[in-house]
């Protein structure tokens, strides 16, 4: 590269942050100011109807999607560009999207194995935040432990009947549509025999049961599929090849996605940070140096994204996926607990109120009145076991990355 080229990407890049934080400033405005730090994992019950209006807005002016080919509706935006995009969305306080499974896990999926006819059909709809998307992966038989699915299809009459349960299927009450990894070769175990179908949500064949947390809202879900039907040709690569489509979307889960994720982490931390200087915590040179380990970590958990990202296109990596996954586990687990540190005593104690906002001496999860730092630290507990626990990623990554004996199972 010459010495023009070499000057002339930090211009562009300045001039794409310019455009990015010129656009928030505008809009983020109005009805959509009050939008500000709402929403993300635990707090998604927050303002949904208008985030999901502010995802449309975004996708009008061209905002979503960023990553994709131009052909497929995207910006073909650089990995830099795409880092840029979401530290200015993060700094200028934007809600946490509504539209991340679809645009940020389907949608590449789709590109990288989809047939054009599913591109056709589903990414115009991605794109537009017209069609919401879940992840049916996990089941009670199987969590962390994806090669255990039970959930079944088999092919009848042009369509795919689906039978099987899914469970912690985050935001399946308001999605349109679900991403199944099922079991499609009978008699088939572990990965073999499994195929990726996209299934309708809105038919006879699907109950939707949301699961009350331990935070009082109900963002996870269980899915039951009662011969629920799909089309044909609504299967993603070959029918037994659900383990690889799975395996290359949590490459995508754990990638870029992670960079939104972000956005909440770093409006959390900056909010302890603030909590601290406002109460005198920050004086504790204990929970200064806790304080500072936190933006450490942060910076670590989007520098591995970035390089994750440049595996992806390049086409190698092996274990980037795990590795992020016990990054941000980790630490968001860890601010939960630090913020409830900083927060104090007080923190221990949450009022109970009843369905009219009155006290109450009732003790049901759903009459809490949580405050956002004692939310964060009880949702967070869940976040080193969902998605693969530690103990499944330390697992992959010994087996399949550093090649050690395989852990028996029965």
């Amino acid at each position: 590269m010459d010495q023009s080229e070499s000057q002339s990407e930090p211009t562009a890049d300045a001039e794409f942050a310019e455009s990015v934080r010129t656009w928030l400033a505008e809009n983020l405005t109005g009805d959509f100011a009050k939008l500000r730090g709402k929403g993300g994992p635990g707090s998604e019950h927050e303002f949904f109807e208008e985030r999901l209006a502010w995802d449309r807005h975004l996708a009008a002016a061209g905002w979503t999607c960023l990553g994709w080919p131009k052909e497929y509706g995207g910006r073909d935006a650089t990995i830099a560009q795409q880092v840029i995009f979401h530290q200015e969305y993060a700094k200028a306080g934007a809600p946490a999207r509504v539209s991340h499974v679809g645009e940020e896990l389907l949608g590449p999926t789709l590109i990288a194995f989809g047939t054009e006819e599913q591109k056709r059909r589903f990414l115009p709809g991605i794109n537009t935040v017209t069609d919401l998307w879940s992840q049916g992966y996990s089941e009670p038989g199987a969590g962390s432990d994806l090669a255990n699915v039970s959930t079944t299809a088999r092919l009848e009459n042009g369509k795919w009947v689906v039978n099987g349960q899914k469970v912690w299927t985050s935001l399946a009450h308001v999605a349109d549509w679900c991403f199944v990894v099922c079991r499609t070769e009978p008699g088939s175990k572990r990965h073999h025999g499994l195929s990726f179908l996209l299934v309708p949500l809105d038919q006879p064949g699907v109950t939707v049961r949301p699961i009350q947390q331990l935070t009082g809202t109900s963002e996870f879900n269980e899915v039951f599929f009662d011969d629920a039907v799909t089309e044909a040709d609504l299967v993603v690569g070959e029918p037994g090849e659900g383990w690889k489509i799975a395996m290359g979307l949590l490459t995508f889960e754990r990638g870029v996605s992670t960079l939104g994720q972000q956005i909440g982490f770093a409006r959390e931390l900056q909010g302890v940070v603030d909590v601290a200087k406002s109460n005198g915590a920050d004086q504790d040179p204990n929970i200064r140096e806790k304080i500072a380990r936190a933006w450490i970590g942060l910076r670590v958990i989007r520098a591995h994204a970035v390089r994750t990202l440049d595996s992806v296109d390049a086409g190698t990596g092996g274990g980037e996926a795990s590795v992020a996954k016990l990054l941000w586990a980790n630490w968001h687990r860890d601010l939960g607990e630090l913020a409830m540190e900083v927060a104090g005593a007080g923190s221990l104690l949450a009022p109970t109120v009843d369905a009219t906002g009155e006290p109450s001496d009732i003790t049901d999860p759903e009459h809490l009145e949580l405050d956002e730092w004692q939310r964060l630290f009880l949702f967070t507990r869940a976040d080193t076991i969902y998605g693969g626990s530690n103990e499944i990623q330390r697992n992959i990554i010994s087996e399949r990355v550093l090649g050690l004996p395989r852990e028996a199972r029965p």
